[in-house]
């Protein structure tokens, strides 16, 4: 079962997205501001985080930035939420080292889509290389 870390300060969207990520068989932790998410990437080591790009004092691309030069955590795929569908925030979302971006009201199965892509290429990425076979 993947874990999956959600930073996000508002407590109904936390409330609702954890419900529906638990139903789809993730285990899921929340952190409510930016570094509180980042401690917890730390501590918690989750398969993915799903990070709010407007979240106060630290936003989320600031946060995501720490986890992405901090070594225990720079290989934890982020994905970016927001309400703004703004390619500027895409953009931006991306420079901060997130694997993908996601726009508020989540559509469920789209998200799920990108979670799954990013736990798969992660995965990957884990493999031990294949032993040489070949003779010289």
């Amino acid at each position: 079962m993947s874990k999956i870390l959600l930073v996000d300060d508002n407590e109904m969207n936390r409330d609702i997205l954890t419900r529906r990520l638990t139903r789809n068989g993730f285990t899921v932790s929340c952190a409510i501001d930016g570094p509180t998410g980042v401690r917890m990437a730390a501590e918690e080591q989750p398969d993915l985080i799903l990070m709010d790009v407007a979240l106060g004092d630290m936003d989320g691309w600031e946060a995501t930035q720490i986890i992405k030069t901090t070594p225990a955590t720079r290989d934890i795929p982020v994905i970016a939420l927001t309400a703004h569908a703004l390619a500027s925030d895409r953009d931006r979302s991306m420079k901060m080292g997130c694997a993908d971006f996601d726009t508020k009201p989540v559509d469920l199965a789209r998200l799920l889509e990108k979670i799954r892509t990013c736990l798969s290429a992660r995965a990957e990425e884990r493999k031990p290389p294949l032993p040489c076979t070949g003779t010289a």
